[in-house]
């Protein structure tokens, strides 16, 4: 199903792209070539890939694919913004330029029809998670990625691999609620940035919360190579209208 009106702006996040998964990656090749391209402005919420290791690794196969494929919208005419989530944090310049994106810092402000919307990945709202926020400050040190992206890609390859295992058996043994986004969290992005709206990612927890009359959306997380299939996005219309959407292009 394809989206009637031109929407003023189309979000989406954790989609986890990787090679072995390739039916949610035609998935999202198909989001972008049949929705995305007709929208004004496109923005990519954080973990549209499972990880990256650094803007060297630009020239793989599976991340050339991801790279054409966005770098075709952006031909389009359509404004491509990224924002870091906390597995892809480390796209840079490189990524940008070969897609023809623009890469933002959370929160990001925008409006439409009167409504303030703001952007962020999630996981800096997770705050009851106190262990994830420590290693969170630490690896968006400019600093330590300084270094960790001064080692050779095979080896920072390798980390992430270990990282990538430690954070399932982490995740393993802790409760929803600790990794969930806080009320208290949240409100405070609401009151910083005088928006309406907040839409996020990173919990996997699609929803839309309202307090105090304002609201807040969860993206979907993406994955059409094992069931329940899911995924999904939000469209933003130039009167200030959200609609969710299915990852078949359904609205919800």
């Amino acid at each position: 199903m394809t989206m009637s009106a031109r929407p003023f702006a189309l979000f989406i996040s954790d989609l986890h792209l990787q090679e072995s998964h390739p039916a949610t990656a035609e998935a999202f090749f198909r989001f972008l070539a049949e929705h995305a391209i007709h929208a004004e402005r496109l923005y990519l919420l954080g973990d549209i890939f499972e990880y990256w290791a650094g803007d060297d690794d630009l020239d793989e196969p599976f991340h050339r694919r991801v790279v054409e494929a966005i770098r075709a919208v952006s031909a389009a005419g359509v404004a491509v913004h990224w924002l870091a989530g906390n597995r892809d944090f480390l796209v840079g310049p490189g990524f940008a330029q070969a897609t023809g994106l623009s890469l933002l810092e959370e929160p990001h402000v925008i409006e439409a029809g009167g409504r303030r919307v703001a952007l962020v990945h999630g996981d800096a709202q997770c705050t009851l998670d106190l262990k994830y926020m420590a290693f969170r400050a630490q690896v968006r040190d400019p600093a330590w990625q300084g270094q960790f992206l001064g080692m050779p890609l095979a080896q920072r390859k390798a980390i992430i691999a270990n990282l990538r295992e430690g954070s399932r058996e982490a995740q393993s043994g802790k409760s929803c609620e600790i990794m969930d986004v806080t009320p208290e969290a949240a409100t405070a992005l609401f009151d910083a940035t005088d928006a309406q709206v907040i839409i996020h990612g990173h919990t996997h927890r699609p929803a839309v919360h309202e307090t105090g009359g304002r609201l807040r959306y969860v993206l979907p997380d993406w994955e059409l190579d094992a069931e329940p299939r899911r995924g999904g996005w939000i469209a933003l219309a130039p009167d200030g209208a959200l609609t969710r959407y299915d990852q078949d292009g359904n609205p919800l």
